[in-house]
């Protein structure tokens, strides 16, 4: 399937460029109303009846399960965020003393400092494989660094599917195969390429996989998903959220007190995750996300970006090999001659909307965007050269 602009979907103003989704995604119109909805719902708390508190939620799993290539949709918790997720994983390790977790240089920092803290309660080595310094493979070679640092002495594995800061693809089937061999765990941070990038969990069998929901999947701010795999399967959740033990859903019978969790990973999603609100929002922005396909996703972001990828490079920018970077989202370092804050108020007039990070800009787009939007970036960059 070969996707056309979509920018009809959303409430984007004509004149606003943005290509920064990976910080924030624009809801499209029809999460909007869902929203809308939802807080009507509240509004007329007589209508909220037992089933409001599963049904909806069931859907979300389901559709978040068929995202990811997931039988089981008990396989799906809803998290508040990534950082909760990820403090769910720590919770449930134990290390030795000396062995290691592996991450790589600059991640984000809710997936280094859950990993610090875990390092500091067992006495254990946090290891870091640094970027490459050349620009040449750097991809290849960041690639080759992960798979010759893990050991025997590893015991988690702790990155995303890609760089959050500029877009390098990690060889998650080949890490995941060294990481078998020594028996690691391998925790993937899919925030910034789940609904993007096609994934699948049968295909890289992670033992955990936490996604944070309002960037690419289109969620309010304050939703996200977890997959945990067998591993977790009797874990410790950090709360104790009454609506994830056995028979929760008879409330007639909830001081009963049930000493049972519901299976799998039902155990670790946040309390009150049943949100009217968010649950809503989350179900039509899931559907819209698999009606696309990210593989489509992708191949649209190709399409609109190569021509000005092909521009930065012949004007002194670098931009990682395609075979080592995403579409979606990918880094452009910018030449040292160039005047940063130049470039800022530049692109402010213009009113286009980047990250930067350091001497990287950081380039995130959608369905919304189109040739144009990259023509625009590009001209403002070649203008403050």
């Amino acid at each position: 399937m070969k996707l056309q602009n979509q920018k009809h979907l959303f409430s984007i103003p004509e004149e606003i460029t943005y290509l920064n989704i990976a910080s924030q995604s624009p809801s499209f119109k029809a999460v909007e109303q869902a929203g809308i909805e939802g807080v009507l719902e509240k509004s007329n708390p007589h209508k909220i009846i037992g089933d409001s508190y599963f049904e909806p939620v069931k859907k979300v799993k389901q559709l978040f399960a068929k995202l990811i290539d997931v039988d089981d949709c008990n396989r799906i918790a809803n998290i508040p965020s990534a950082s909760y997720g990820l403090a769910t994983v720590a919770n449930n390790i134990t290390l030795k003393k000396d062995e290691e977790i592996l991450l790589v240089e600059s991640q984000f920092p809710s997936n280094y400092y859950v990993w610090e803290k875990l390092a500091h309660k067992f006495n254990a080595k946090l290891t870091i494989v640094s970027m490459p310094k050349t620009t040449e493979n750097r991809g290849k070679i960041w690639n080759e660094s992960i798979l010759k640092a893990i050991s025997d002495k590893t015991k988690v594995v702790a990155l995303g599917n890609i760089h959050w800061a500029n877009g390098t693809l990690f060889d998650l089937k080949t890490i995941r195969k060294k990481t078998s061999e020594h028996n690691a765990l391998l925790i993937i941070d899919g925030s910034q390429s789940i609904g993007a990038l096609p994934f699948s969990v049968k295909e890289i069998q992670p033992d955990a996989l936490i996604c944070a929901g309002y960037k690419w999947l289109f969620g309010p701010y304050g939703c996200g998903y977890a997959y945990f795999g067998e591993y977790f399967d009797n874990g410790n959740p950090l709360e104790e959220n009454w609506s994830n033990r056995l028979y929760s859903e008879n409330m007639t019978g909830l001081t009963s007190y049930q000493s049972q969790y519901k299976p799998l990973a039902n155990r670790y999603s946040v309390g009150e995750h049943s949100s009217f609100i968010h649950v809503k929002m989350q179900i039509v922005a899931l559907q819209q996300v698999l009606e696309w396909t990210p593989k489509a996703i992708q191949d649209y972001c190709k399409e609109i970006t190569s021509e000005a990828v092909i521009t930065l490079k012949e004007n002194g920018c670098f931009v990682e090999n395609e075979t080592f970077r995403t579409h979606h989202l990918f880094g452009a370092e910018l030449p040292k001659e160039m005047d940063i804050e130049v470039l800022k108020s530049t692109l402010k007039e213009a009113n286009i909307y980047i990250s930067f990070r350091g001497n990287y800009i950081r380039l995130s787009c959608h369905l919304y965007n189109t040739k144009n939007d990259f023509k625009k970036l590009t001209a403002c960059i070649l203008k403050c050269l």
